[in-house]
């Protein structure tokens, strides 16, 4: 397995490349997040940041993300322009060395989170997901139809007392924890932007974005087969769906339905523990087992569960995900294409959403994206894939 870390790129990331060198890890996972979406990302651009990554003793092989335009996952206009604009990205970048590309089909938001700093027992933060806050900004902060339809009487009777007795600076910190979940340098919207944008998705349901989804996978795989290119698409986190947009990459039937929409060995699956694992009826080791030869990319972390639907981040050998299980299937799915005599047998993973801890507090990362806390987790998976290749139980 290839031990990789994200860097958001050195206008945007608190964390120098000196800095992440001394975890250990060889890859970078990064993108070039200062490029709208729906542009070009030119060669030279690619070109450049390969070079720094290089120079600094790291190979780039995964892009996380080479981001999907809202109008392609909404079905809208004249979108010819947009993929053949999506085609030459890929083109430079597998011209430049890179490989796998990870994506996600999430309407408007990719990861969401009510809190980005929710204090642990032993000291540190990490994100957490509170579903009656979740409530109490749909129903009350956006005014969203339908949101009350979404949660039990026990979460809309918290989310209404929170909401009556929340400061406007807890009710501003609620609004900027969830658009905290934009990628990278990506502009953040206030409650009559976001209501702008999901209003854009009305009449948008499940089949209509599984047919927008279809018609991505068509246009982009072929030249991806061409290319020598993979694509890993990313699960929904949490895996429901948020704000009324329908989301479907959830379980395992919704992976299923990806990788059957068109079959290709290029059309592939990032292996999101965490993402995956918010979903109580997710068994990880199985979805890991039944998919194992569609995996790209794998993010590794781990989260605790509540009975409301509620849950944060767990340390990485500490959630409700069989973490070891996980990666003895990932070991044996490497084992199984060395034999096939494959050249990319070799899985690349990253440590994900670490928590806060010692010196991180004072460091202005990205949320879930700390130095200690990272490399923590990331020390701790090299453990367990040391542990599980001594014991013999992965074809070394």
């Amino acid at each position: 397995m290839i031990e990789s870390w994200r860097w958001y790129g050195p206008d945007l990331d608190a964390l120098s490349l000196p800095e992440i060198a001394q975890t250990g890890a060889s890859g970078i996972v990064t993108a070039l997040h200062e490029i709208a979406y729906g542009e070009i990302w030119p060669r030279e651009a690619v070109a450049a940041r390969r070079a720094q990554l290089e120079k600094a003793g790291f190979h780039w092989k995964v892009v996380e993300s080479l981001p999907i335009h809202e109008r392609i996952k909404r079905g809208e206009g004249d979108l010819g322009p947009l993929f053949a604009n999506y085609r030459q990205s890929m083109a430079n970048l597998a011209a430049e060395g890179v490989t796998t590309i990870c994506y996600n089909f999430m309407p408007v938001l990719d990861w969401t989170r009510t809190d980005l700093a929710h204090p642990l027992p032993r000291g540190g933060s990490c994100l957490r997901f509170e579903a009656y806050r979740m409530a109490a900004f749909e129903i009350h902060m956006l005014g969203r139809e339908a949101a009350e339809d979404a949660y039990d009487a026990p979460t809309r009777a918290r989310a209404a007392s929170w909401f009556q007795s929340a400061s406007e600076g807890e009710r501003d910190a609620l609004l900027q924890a969830i658009m905290a979940g934009l990628p990278g340098a990506f502009d953040r919207y206030d409650i009559a932007g976001l209501r702008q944008q999901i209003a854009l998705y009305d009449g948008i349901g499940p089949d209509e974005i599984r047919r927008n989804f279809k018609r991505f996978l068509d246009e982009v795989i072929p030249a991806a087969e061409d290319l020598g290119l993979r694509f890993a698409v990313h699960p929904d986190d949490p895996p429901r769906d948020i704000l009324g947009l329908p989301r479907v990459v959830s379980d395992a039937e919704d992976i299923a339905w990806i990788l059957t929409a068109h079959d290709s060995p290029a059309n592939g699956l990032t292996l999101c523990t965490g993402s995956l694992g918010a979903n109580p009826a997710n068994d990880l080791p199985a979805i890991a087992r039944r998919f194992a030869d569609s995996i790209h990319f794998a993010h590794l972390r781990n989260v605790v569960k509540d009975a409301d639907g509620s849950f944060e981040e767990a340390a990485h050998l500490e959630g409700d995900t069989d973490m070891v299980a996980v990666i003895a299937v990932l070991l044996e799915e490497e084992a199984r294409r060395r034999a096939l005599g494959r050249g990319d047998a070799a899985i690349p993973f990253r440590p994900d959403h670490g928590h806060v801890l010692l010196d991180d507090v004072d460091r202005a990362a990205f949320p879930g994206y700390p130095l200690i806390g990272r490399m923590r987790g990331l020390a701790e998976l090299r453990g367990v894939i040391a542990a599980l290749r001594a014991q013999g139980r992965a074809d070394v």
